[in-house]
């Protein structure tokens, strides 16, 4: 199988999650894509069943904050100081989306502890959480209030938040890698009670760590994407054919 590369850039909302199935749509038997990304302006992304009605839309255009659904599932992030990576891939052999899930995480955890030796922390999840009970409770909205399987944490403190969905033949899945505390903000944006946002926001603190934070130091998403793209060389056995986003949009 050829592993296609598309290295980081940033776009819009709609742009992006455009971008994601159009490699759906080219992805062949033969062929998957892993792909980096920013968003600008910084987005709001909900997930496929989740409503905009869940957030105020006159404060997110009042702070230039872009909204868009995922075509996965999962809960709402705003997408700010990350890498975000996208991976396609063909389901011909019918794929075990959870090992393919799995497989991602390693690949990506490979990548963190290459980035820097303070990262040899980082851990997949082993339990899952009880999402219909999690999901009536304020943070149940929200992708950072908890942990999934297999999702990467640090020293019990989720750092990688992921969704993937099987699209006919193929599996996509994207995730966020966090680097920053701007993530945090998506509290401000709720449409909840005052009084419930600042123990929101307290409860996502105690419940996620950034790359930035781990490291005491600025972050060189390039270097950081590097290192990942070597996780995926290892787990996946491949080497990347590097791609232009231009030639894909067809």
């Amino acid at each position: 199988m050829i592993w296609n590369l598309l290295e980081y850039q940033t776009f819009s909302g709609k742009f992006n999650m455009d971008f994601d199935l159009q490699l759906v749509k080219n992805c062949t038997s033969e062929q998957a894509f892993l792909r980096f990304y920013g968003w600008e302006p910084n987005c709001i992304s909900l997930g496929a069943n989740q409503s905009y009605n869940d957030i105020n839309k006159n404060l997110a255009e009042i702070k230039n904050i872009d909204m868009v659904k995922r075509p996965t599932g999962g809960r709402a992030i705003l997408h700010s100081e990350e890498l975000t990576y996208s991976v396609v891939i063909p389901n011909y052999k019918n794929l075990s989306g959870r090992l393919i899930y799995e497989q991602i995480s390693e690949a990506i955890v490979i990548g963190l502890r290459k980035y820097d030796s303070q990262l040899n922390d980082v851990e997949l999840e082993n339990h899952q959480p009880n999402f219909s009970d999690l999901i009536k409770e304020h943070s149940g909205g929200l992708c950072f209030a908890s942990t999934a399987k297999s999702e990467i944490k640090f020293r019990g403190k989720k750092l990688v938040g992921s969704a993937q969905r099987k699209l006919g033949d193929k599996i996509l899945q994207h995730g966020s890698i966090l680097i920053g505390k701007n993530h945090l903000n998506i509290v401000n944006y709720l449409n909840i009670a005052e009084e419930n946002k600042t123990e929101l926001k307290t409860e996502m603190q105690n419940k996620t760590i950034e790359i930035s934070s781990i490291l005491k130091r600025s972050i060189n998403i390039f270097e950081l994407q590097h290192n990942i793209i070597l996780g995926f060389e290892n787990i996946f056995n491949t080497e990347f054919a590097k791609q232009e986003s231009s030639l894909l949009l067809t």
